[in-house]
């Protein structure tokens, strides 16, 4: 028998909160997937797709450095994932896009052909 109690709608008041002060002083900012669940009752994940543009605006405004950014790229997609916290939330960032076809100086703005948060080496 399980004896794990039901989680309530209160029991996500963090996330929630969180979703309700981004609205507030965000509100210019790209809409997201938004998702809140009982399995992570204090997480809210924000997905972005098709967008890295998208993804970037997000990632700024909520104060997170690119280094902190992990990058995974498969042959049909780009995934960025980032943890941060937000009004005492853990918000998990994510952004996928197509791969982007490189050639010097294309993936990013400064000419270097990188991401944003890629690193040369």
């Amino acid at each position: 028998m399980n004896t794990t109690p039901t989680p309530t709608f209160g029991d996500l008041a963090v996330p929630l909160t969180a979703v309700r002060l981004l609205l507030a002083d965000f509100p210019h900012l790209p809409a997201v997937d938004i998702r809140v669940s009982t399995i992570y009752p204090q997480r809210l994940e924000l997905a972005l797709h098709d967008n890295l543009a998208a993804f970037e605006a997000w990632r700024e405004a909520l104060g997170i450095a690119p280094d902190a950014v992990a990058c995974a790229e498969l042959p049909s997609v780009v995934q960025l994932e980032v943890l941060t916290v937000f009004a005492g939330a853990t918000v998990r960032l994510c952004g996928y896009a197509p791969p982007v076809q490189r050639s010097s100086g294309a993936a990013g703005t400064d000419g270097t052909g990188l991401y944003p948060w890629e690193v040369a080496v």
